[in-house]
């Protein structure tokens, strides 16, 4: 019997959001979250309504089992899902993981394009079938919510595809993800692939079709919905499209997209999408990773209007050139004015408006250096406040290295840094020279901190106007394949550049202490 809405009308179909941010997002180079970070992002995750939250690979490191271990543990209503490889071990230490979830799910794949299975898995054909049946067998012997994935699914001959498919689902998979692993495909033909499916694999109506698709031709939105389209039911994405090279489809374009166009993608999710600026803001502040400026839906000018024109229409009616509300997302229309007259109470409500529920002694914490920085600005804007927090998110923990003081000379004078840091406990202060003063500091951290990290980036952002503007400086480093970021503000540019090159070297210290996860370790 078809459900109905409150009115009469026809219930529309739901359509699975699959979020991978813990997973596939973490592989970004730099992008590596502290168990702590993810619990954070998990937590949201599951309040904004993600139907699936992939939690890790947890045979891929002890850190990424641990992770998974944990988020079973807080995730109150979305399915916790682990990925493995097309082995006995991989799958058992996935299911180890998520004893604790209410609802676990194991996602197990295998390459199945010829190239994968020639170069990749040296396999024949009917080899990979075996594994296929064995490994997806094993899985739903230990649960009776399996996925299962053939990777680089879209560069898969179809009757092989089909072969494969068949087989995973006769030997119990509940979920069929077909991944574009490689970002390969157009709208039209991840259409026409899973109408191929749908017709030509016997019992595929009996299992939920998903869709993973990367952007590496910037069509992975746009592919996902055309295999919705096409009667997939589920979408694999990340918060803010993050992923492996150009990325993955984003969650906030798939689900605005079904939202604003329901008139010709009739379909609904289960996202408060009032969350999903706060989703954005936290993964961009944990990772290091700016948003850029024009992102559809969460980009900082996503809802600026500069031109005449559209000012003029926008005054007139905000529909002229608004297709979303921004309270839609969860931006605010306050014009709430902060600065060093604000008050406490007014303070947290801001905080509150940007995402941010504070119990009282961080909003204690905060309030202090919101002071500070109020003295130090006329008036404290919606980004400041957000850098701020990226600031006391980047002090939190148990960071063995910290900046205690630091004095930069430069100019007509060589550039020369004098820096104090704590070191487990520990004052020590050096002075180092180079070729300015961001050099400096990076150099006299050095001296304090022997290293063998290679800078691979060094970006500075303005987050307001003016020269009282704070500065965000993130920072990238790499040492023997070990990738590390770290991210600070300050209205002192050098201060923050080296506070981010010390948050980084933290977080390397901690990726150090952890087994590297297996180079086959990728997934779909």
């Amino acid at each position: 019997m078809t459900e109905q809405t409150a009115n009469g009308a026809p219930e529309q179909e739901r359509v699975l959001i699959f979020d991978t941010t813990l997973r596939d997002g973490e592989q970004s180079p730099g992008a590596t979250m502290t168990l702590t970070e993810k619990l954070e992002v998990a937590t949201l995750l599951d309040e904004m309504g993600v139907d699936i939250i992939e939690a890790g690979f947890p045979i891929a490191s002890e850190g990424d089992f641990e992770a998974v271990r944990e988020i079973s543990k807080v995730v109150k209503n979305a399915v916790v899902c682990g990925l493995a490889r097309a082995g006995a071990k991989d799958i058992d230490r996935a299911w180890e993981a998520l004893q604790g979830a209410r609802r676990a799910r194991i996602h197990t794949f295998i390459s199945t394009s010829p190239l994968h299975m020639k170069y990749k898995l040296q396999m024949e054909p009917e080899e990979v079938l075996e594994a296929i049946a064995r490994s997806v067998s094993h899985a739903r012997s230990l649960t009776d919510d399996v996925q299962w994935s053939p990777e680089d699914g879209t560069r898969t001959e179809h009757d092989f595809l089909c072969r494969a498919v068949e087989t995973a689902i006769k030997a119990g998979a509940t979920t069929i993800n077909i991944p574009d692993t490689v970002g390969y495909t157009a709208p039209g033909e991840s259409a026409a692939l899973i109408r191929m499916l749908k017709e030509r694999v016997p019992d595929i109506d009996k299992v939920v079709i998903s869709t993973h698709c990367h952007n590496d031709l910037g069509m992975a939105v746009a592919n996902a919905l055309a295999a919705v389209e096409a009667g997939a039911r589920q979408v694999e994405c990340t918060i803010n499209g993050l992923g492996e090279r150009a990325g993955n489809a984003a969650l906030e374009e798939v689900v605005m997209a079904m939202r604003v166009r329901n008139d010709i993608m009739p379909w609904r999710t289960g996202v408060d999408t009032t969350k999903i600026m706060q989703a954005s803001r936290l993964v961009s502040r944990i990772t290091g990773f700016p948003v850029q400026y024009n992102k559809a839906i969460v980009g900082k000018n996503a809802f600026a209007h500069e031109s005449g024109i559209h000012q003029d229409g926008m005054l007139k009616h905000a529909g002229t050139y608004e297709i979303m509300r921004p309270e839609d997302v969860g931006l605010t229309a306050s014009n709430l004015v902060m600065g060093k007259h604000s008050g406490r109470n007014a303070l947290r409500a801001k905080l509150r408006e940007l995402g941010f529920e504070l119990g009282d002694n961080q909003l204690n914490d905060v309030f202090v250096r919101f002071k500070a920085l109020a003295d130090q600005k006329k008036e404290v804007y919606d980004e400041d406040l957000l850098a701020l927090m990226t600031e006391m998110h980047s002090d939190a923990g148990s960071d063995r290295v910290k900046v205690k003081s630091l004095t930069v000379t430069c100019g007509t004078l060589r550039p020369s840094a004098v820096l104090t840091l704590e070191i487990d406990g520990e004052e020590k202060t050096t002075t180092a020279t180079g070729d300015g003063p961001v050099d400096s500091c990076f150099k006299a951290v050095n001296q304090l901190v022997p290293n063998q990290a290679r800078l691979q980036l060094y970006q500075v952002h303005a987050v307001t106007e003016g020269t009282d503007a704070q500065a965000t400086v993130s920072v990238r480093i790499e040492e023997d394949g070990r990738i590390a970021s770290g991210q600070s503000a300050d209205t002192d540019t050098i201060l923050a550049s080296t506070r981010a090159y010390v948050h980084a070297l933290n977080r390397l210290m901690v990726r150090r202490e952890k087994r590297a996860p297996d180079a086959m370790a990728k997934g779909a």
